[in-house]
């Protein structure tokens, strides 16, 4: 029998060409087994276009489980996603079932292939009034004003939102144009305003996130990024290392790394850390035992980073307190 990788019933916006803008997948399914994957095996491999009607059997013969009932009531066709593996991205529709894969914390970051996401993601204006071809704007916003109202626009990007798509259980994002789709919200997490999350990248939860996780970057429960501190993705500037930090981790204000961190780390406020950084280890006694560059140091825990403020020299000794966040503002997204 074929295998299922994942699967999703999706809603979709299509362009003056009929091409799909974007996709709604309100249910997806990772790796089905059972009745839901026979379900799943209803429809042909790769992206296809079914009536409501259709799926509503597949949908009964799972007791409801394949799609929320509103999906069927739509009165337009819908765009099925059968993905037998979990191969590069091959069009738009499949782009958006992987990004809801992450968002609904179906899988964790850096564990699909995203190849080709970049080239299979139409650039769009993401409005009030929904995904509209750039192209396309100028005519939209007169039209708009012609009939007495106001478009308004948000961006002009490949990825939307990640809370139009999906607005996952027990977080707090206090500006919601600042966590792309496909960006993983993991339960306990609240991201301030300045905080940023980019696709494929996440907070396993709970955080406090107010400064900015990457594309690839990782961080473990307990761990908080300060007010726009940053981590090193691997999208440009050429870095192939994954950055990820432990739990109980603090990156103060305005500080950031390039080196994937252990856990009970402290980068000290404005202090940033890359891979090339001269480091000045010391021991208990705070004499210097070797220097060595950052690199050297990846993945090591209990590392506490701060900087000499008379020579500027930065000094990696035994961090003696982690840090642990603030219950009262986590326990209860």
């Amino acid at each position: 029998m074929s295998d299922v990788f994942a699967f999703g019933v999706g809603l979709a916006h299509t362009g003056s060409t009929g091409a799909i803008l974007d996709c709604l997948f309100p249910q997806p399914l990772l790796r089905p087994e059972g009745d839901h994957k026979d379900a799943a095996l209803r429809f042909s491999p790769g992206t296809t276009t079914v009536q409501p009607g259709e799926i509503a059997v597949a949908n009964d013969a799972v007791d409801g489980q394949l799609v929320p009932a509103a999906l069927l009531e739509v009165d337009q066709p819908l765009t099925v996603v059968n993905l037998s593996a979990d191969d590069a991205i091959a069009d738009t529709a499949s782009a958006y079932l992987k990004l809801h894969l992450l968002s609904h914390r179906l899988t964790l970051p850096n564990t699909m292939n995203l190849d080709g996401i970049f080239a299979h993601l139409p650039n769009l204006a993401w409005t009030s009034a929904g995904p509209i071809e750039v192209d396309a704007l100028n005519d939209a916003v007169i039209a708009a004003r012609a009939r007495g109202s106001h478009l308004e626009i948000m961006s002009v990007d490949k990825f939307p939102k990640m809370v139009n798509y999906v607005v996952p259980p027990g977080v707090r994002i206090a500006d919601a144009s600042r966590i792309r789709l496909g960006a993983y919200l993991g339960d306990g997490t609240t991201v301030m305003h300045e905080g940023f999350v980019n696709f494929n990248a996440g907070a396993l939860g709970p955080n406090m996130v107010e400064g900015r996780i990457s594309q690839g970057v990782v961080i473990a429960g307990g761990t908080d990024l300060g007010g726009s501190a940053s981590t090193m993705g691997t999208l440009s500037g050429g870095g192939e290392i994954t950055i990820t930090l432990g739990e109980n981790c603090l990156v103060g204000a305005n500080a950031g790394t390039g080196i994937p961190l252990g856990d009970r780390c402290t980068i000290e406020a404005g202090l940033y850390i890359t891979a090339g950084t001269v480091v000045s280890v010391v021991d208990e006694t705070g004499d210097e035992v070797r220097k060595a560059k950052a690199r050297e140091l990846a993945g090591g825990s209990d590392m506490l980073f701060i900087r000499n403020s008379q020579t500027g020299q930065v000094i990696c000794r035994t961090n003696r307190r982690a840090i642990a966040l603030n219950d009262t503002l986590h326990a209860h997204n």
